[in-house]
């Protein structure tokens, strides 16, 4: 049997109104759908209700299914003949191991098409009035996962290069070694006063933004009892979040100072 054609869907950030047209049709004509922990029941509402829905989610600490049996997964429905849509928050390329499992159905001959996501870092930024780039204070950005594969922990960073970034930096799924990303920063020369951020919950109604600093954002994002997802901005644009945080000065979520 000739494999039906794989698509590889980015969910957004949260917030379901945020999926791309391309990808709700696609979810729409579904046959099977494996889908992560950080997809909503927003966004899995729009599903074909008659399609066989898969759950794969991994967190930082617990993988559900390791990542070679989520390869095999997509590649053996597909050659069923179904059509496929492996469902991922943000987008499937930035951190969401998309490439991996691309590669994987290049290998297998499957055909796949790649459908981009609003990723976690422009999508929750923007709700939390954080404009990444700000030709007044920031003219790049620099994306980082606060984890790593096996045995490539954030110890393997060049701190120092990080540390010495004049522009704003995002670290994805950075929650639980808050502490040790700060740490490094100042301890390579960052200024301990440098702006930072965590948005927990970013897009959704309960989001919530924490402001701070290098030197105390993570003893706040504990006071604060902030658990993943959670996003980590550092950057004098976070100083914007006060007057442009618009997503919660109109009563979604709250603001901590």
């Amino acid at each position: 049997m000739r494999p039906s054609k794989v698509f590889l869907v980015g969910a957004g950030p949260g917030d379901p109104e945020l999926i791309t047209l391309k990808a709700k049709r696609v979810l729409e004509e579904a046959q099977v759908v494996i889908y992560d922990r950080l997809v909503g029941d927003g966004v899995l509402n729009l599903v074909n209700p008659d399609a066989e829905l898969i759950f794969v989610g991994k967190e930082s600490s617990f993988h559900s299914s390791p990542q070679e049996e989520i390869n095999e997964l997509i590649s053996s429905r597909a050659k069923e003949g179904r059509i496929v849509v492996r469902l991922k928050g943000g987008d499937p390329f930035i951190f969401g191991r998309g490439g991996e499992e691309a590669t994987h159905l290049f290998s297998e001959g499957v055909p796949f098409e790649v459908i981009p996501g609003i990723t976690a870092a422009s999508g929750i930024s923007a709700y939390a009035g954080i404009p990444l780039t700000d030709r007044r204070y920031s003219p790049a950005v620099t994306f980082i996962t606060g984890h790593r594969m096996k045995g490539e922990g954030i110890e393997g960073l060049n701190w120092q290069a990080l540390a010495q970034l004049n522009h704003t930096i995002v670290f994805y799924m950075g929650v639980a070694n808050l502490s040790e990303i700060t740490k490094n920063l100042i301890t390579n020369g960052r200024d301990m006063n440098t702006p930072a951020a965590v948005v927990s919950r970013g897009t959704m109604p309960e989001q919530t933004t924490i402001l701070g600093t290098l030197a105390d954002i993570s003893e706040k994002s504990k006071e604060n009892k902030i658990t993943p997802p959670a996003l980590l901005i550092i950057g004098e644009v976070v100083n914007l979040s006060v007057i442009l945080n618009w997503s919660e000065a109109y009563g979604i979520g709250g603001t901590s100072d």
